[in-house]
């Protein structure tokens, strides 16, 4: 079966980088996690939450530049709102590691 998308969808996928400006913890949440705040250019500082805790420290995660989802619907989870999806790859444990680009680019910029 082929599973072929077109131009137009991927493109409804609104993909931009964001530099993690804040990193705390999220006690709150079911699995180990931190509330993450992106700086998303001119899309804003936009909130995120992320199971990152086992690869990441919060203090490391703040400056790395990360590849968020933008245009799902905001998202409850526990007290904190997600607003944005920063992606990631399961390594070969299953803990996600963060898709970043490989040189600095300004926020905001859209995947293509």
């Amino acid at each position: 079966m082929e599973n072929n998308l077109t131009w137009e969808q991927f493109m409804a996928v609104d993909l931009r980088v964001g530099t993690i400006i804040e990193a705390s913890a999220f006690p709150e949440a079911r699995k180990p996690a931190y509330k993450l705040k992106v700086d998303l250019g001119e899309l804003g500082i936009k909130k995120s939450s992320a199971q990152i805790t086992h690869r990441y420290t919060k203090e490391e995660l703040v400056g790395q530049q990360v590849i968020c989802v933008t245009n799902f619907p905001p998202k409850q989870i526990g007290p904190w709102l997600s607003e944005v999806l920063v992606t990631g790859f399961e390594d070969e444990e299953g803990f996600i590691v963060l898709s970043q680009p490989q040189a600095p680019v300004p926020n905001g910029k859209r995947l293509i």
